[in-house]
């Protein structure tokens, strides 16, 4: 089999993410190398073996592999077939340098609910616009990660927190249009990313993203009745661009703002 190369990389503009990057490989190893990032690593097809600390691991399709800054470490495919994997270089503070021998010890996690996070965390930073949604699921999975690495519990039930939930919504509701960073948003009400988000999906069983985007979508539906075309309407609701109005419109109301729009002029007629 000839040896292939497929990458796609990118700088996403989400806070604590260096890179994305997305490989297929067959027939290439990588030698020992440092990163200066902690590399969390899914792989879709395949697997890897690696050589983390002198110590040899793999990464089977329903692990997630997370290793650490400054640590070397290698990495070929298992078999001839070779591999694709997905994978996120996060900055050194995302989870903290205590935390780099825990990673060491136990690289390779067993965490259906993780893995899952990761692959939804992918999905968001490939659609230009969904900054707030890559925010709040990083957000997570750092929280989730931070619980591996310390004491290997699950994280308990959500501590519910209706008046934190409530000024979220609040100045989400005032910043429908120009949107707000989680991390920002985090500052603004002093408290950790993670909790802000659990607090509100909590009290209002919708994430924030997803509550930010509905808000937005309403106001395209009464924007397109006023008459107004959906190139115009996509940035005046908030939206990055044309498509991105689309695709969260068709999720929402079930047709494209152009059908949409076509509905209010035949029943005007």
């Amino acid at each position: 089999m000839a040896a292939r190369q497929e990458v796609s990389a990118w700088r996403p503009a989400v806070r604590g993410v260096v890179e994305v990057f997305h490989a297929h490989f067959t027939g290439y190893a990588y030698p020992m190398h440092v990163h200066e990032a902690w590399t969390l690593l899914i792989v879709d097809d395949g697997a890897v073996r690696y050589d983390l600390d002198r110590h040899e691991h793999g990464t089977p399709h329903d692990t997630v592999s997370l290793l650490p800054p400054h640590v070397p470490h290698n990495g070929s495919p298992v078999t001839s077939d070779g591999f694709r994997k997905r994978v996120l270089y996060l900055d050194a503070d995302v989870l903290g340098e205590n935390l780099i021998g825990a990673a060491v010890d136990a690289p390779d996690l067993r965490d259906p609910v993780l893995r899952r996070r990761v692959g939804q965390l992918h999905s968001a930073l490939a659609r230009p616009g969904d900054e707030l949604e890559a925010d709040s699921r990083l957000a997570l999975i750092g929280e989730r990660l931070r619980v591996h690495l310390r004491d290997r519990r699950r994280p308990g039930p959500p501590r519910r927190d209706p008046g934190l939930a409530r000024r979220l919504r609040e100045l989400l509701d005032e910043r429908v249009v120009e949107g707000l960073a989680l991390e920002t948003a985090a500052g603004l009400v002093r408290a950790h990313p993670a909790h802000l988000v659990r607090a509100f999906s909590g009290a209002y069983g919708i994430a924030p993203h997803q509550y930010l985007t509905a808000r937005r979508v309403d106001l395209a539906r009464r924007l397109l009745l006023d008459g107004r075309p959906p190139g115009e309407v996509a940035a005046a609701a908030g939206f990055y661009d044309q498509a991105h109005l689309t695709r969260h419109f068709r999720k929402l109301v079930g047709v494209t703002p152009g059908r949409y729009a076509d509905g209010r002029n035949s029943s005007a007629r």
